[in-house]
């Protein structure tokens, strides 16, 4: 490679790193920590989850639940779960009735807790889980449109530009390099073997996670009306069936049943005709009409196969499948391609352990943006540098590590807050959360960045971090009387986010308490022409 491409991939490979570090580094933290958003959320609502809790929920039941309280005589009713969870989310569409009153001509979404049959809208029934998932996809900013997509979008396409060009620049010497840590050099060296070495452990991982991250947010996108307008000139049932998500509807007779069909015995029937297999959804189409037919949407145990998914309409009345397409049966290219990217992204094939190795990676790549926008900052921090712009650059780094350094306490104290306010004394709970989590982080933001020192940030936010993180487990024992001891082995959600905070808190504690002030010292090896290089194109 001549100096020239070098030079040119050199710089791309900076520039697209710092300019979306902000946010990149927010992406992996808060998508990290909702890898556990089941845990999560049963910890919070101190309702530990049964095994197949979706699949053995009583319909029947259900839906007459929901009958009491709407009108739900010609309406499509969506009953789905998304992640193991008392709660299901149920979609009602319209009725399709004409002589329909007008409140059961308009659409229902809400949540129904299967256990007590209480309901709850979007916001009450919102959680601390929901709320760091959609942090890692800026979810927060769809003020107007998709706007946080797009952003999450751009910032995947781009780390995976900044991937590609920082995997082709150390391509020559990429085995060397994975082996080279100086820690006692000074510190830009320090930066970049660190930024090198573990950007090489976690590429495999942080690949996967950008072109995945593109794939899902495109494909989110394009079911906005402005993409789908543009690209299917208002054809929006041909954008379903090119993206697969197109059922079959089936006209009302307007002939009312006398009596409801047997949901529940639906479910065992199709457990006969699959065998075991991961509930998602039962759609009930122009539920108690004579035309009434029942569709059960399912996925295949990720230890029988990997990729697949499974759709069987019944006929109410006869109980005759109209059609059926097996989880364990081939799959179309589609519904596999789209399976194995959610998987890869989600790491929710291989249980706890895999979820914890996907954490432990998100977090390495955490410290692998930071260690790169360091490496930018102390090559710059030259005397060759006119002095207004080193300070400019310092100000820069100030403000960045503030921001993403402070994510670690804030989210522990919003832990703490929404157990310790568990009581409802705020219905908005969605409200809440964004108010305890985002006050408190622009409070450490600007604190941190007006102390203007990045080693008492770097160790401070550990420590306070680590402080609250260890007051978690007690909050919840106070409250709930679920104390560790006693949840091990009987719940192992709300067991498993106390132990994680303990071990990510003691982890945290020892970090902070073995760092130092670095003292700029003479490198302890001497450097290679094409280190040299890379070094001036910084500098330049």
């Amino acid at each position: 490679m001549n100096n020239r491409i070098y030079n040119i991939l050199f710089h791309t490979h900076t520039v697209s790193g710092i300019v979306i570090s902000v946010a990149l580094y927010v992406i992996f933290f808060a998508g990290s920590f909702s890898f556990f958003k089941e845990e999560i959320v049963a910890w919070e609502r101190d309702q530990p989850i049964k095994e197949d809790i979706f699949k053995s929920t009583d319909f029947d039941r259900l839906v007459d639940t929901v009958g009491q309280r709407y009108g739900t005589y010609g309406r499509d009713i969506l009953i789905g779960q998304i992640n193991p969870e008392r709660r299901v989310y149920i979609s009602m569409s319209g009725s399709k009735d004409s002589l329909a009153v007008e409140e059961d001509k308009a659409r229902q979404f809400f949540y129904l807790d299967v256990d007590d049959m209480k309901s709850y809208d979007y916001k009450s029934g919102y959680s601390l889980g929901e709320f760091l998932y959609r942090l890692h996809f800026f979810a927060q900013l769809n003020l107007y449109g998709t706007s946080g997509y797009l952003l999450a979008g751009f910032v995947s396409f781009f780390f995976l530009f900044a991937i590609i060009t920082g995997v082709w620049v150390h391509w020559n010497k990429i085995v060397s390099n994975f082996y080279l840590f100086r820690p006692k050099a000074k510190l830009k060296t320090m930066w970049t073997d660190a930024h090198t070495v573990l950007g090489m452990l976690g590429l495999p991982y942080q690949f996967v996670y950008a072109v995945t991250g593109v794939y899902l947010i495109i494909g989110t996108t394009l079911f906005a009306p402005p993409v789908a307008s543009f690209l299917y000139n208002n054809n929006t049932e041909k954008l379903y069936s090119d993206m697969g998500v197109t059922t079959s509807t089936f006209p009302m007779t307007m002939e009312k049943l006398s009596t409801p069909p047997n949901i529940n015995s639906f479910i065992e029937k199709t457990k006969k005709q699959w065998g075991d297999f991961e509930l998602r959804s039962v759609n009930l189409q122009n539920y108690g009409d004579a035309s009434m037919h029942i569709s059960i949407e399912g996925l295949p145990l990720s230890k029988l196969k990997f990729t697949g998914k499974g759709l069987i309409v019944y006929k109410a009345t006869t109980g005759e499948i109209v059609s059926n397409k097996s989880p364990y049966g081939p799959s179309s290219y589609l519904d596999g391609a789209t399976e194995v990217l959610r998987k890869l992204h989600f790491g929710d094939f291989g249980g706890i352990g895999m979820r914890i190795i996907y954490f432990v990676l998100g977090l390495l790549s955490c410290f692998v943006i930071i260690s790169g926008v360091m490496t930018w900052l102390v090559a710059r921090d030259k005397k060759s540098i006119p002095e207004k712009q080193r300070r400019f650059n310092a100000w820069v780094v100030r403000i960045y590590l503030s921001i993403c350094l402070s994510m670690y306490p804030v989210t522990a104290f919003t832990f703490l807050a929404v157990k310790i306010f568990s009581a409802d004394i705020n219905p908005d709970r969605m409200a809440f959360i964004f108010q305890v989590f985002f006050y408190s982080w622009l409070f450490l933001s600007v604190l941190f960045a007006a102390k203007r020192d990045n080693y008492f940030t770097n160790k401070y936010t550990l420590l306070i971090g680590s402080l609250l993180g260890f007051m978690i487990p007690i909050a919840n024992g106070m409250i709930t009387g679920n104390w560790i001891w006693k949840s091990y082995g009987s719940h192992y959600q709300i067991f498993f986010m106390d132990a994680f905070w303990i071990v990510l808190a003691l982890l945290t504690t020892v970090i902070a308490l073995k760092l130092k002030k670095k003292e700029e010292v003479k490198d302890m090896e001497p450097i290679s022409k094409q280190q040299r290089f890379a070094g001036e194109q910084i500098v330049n």
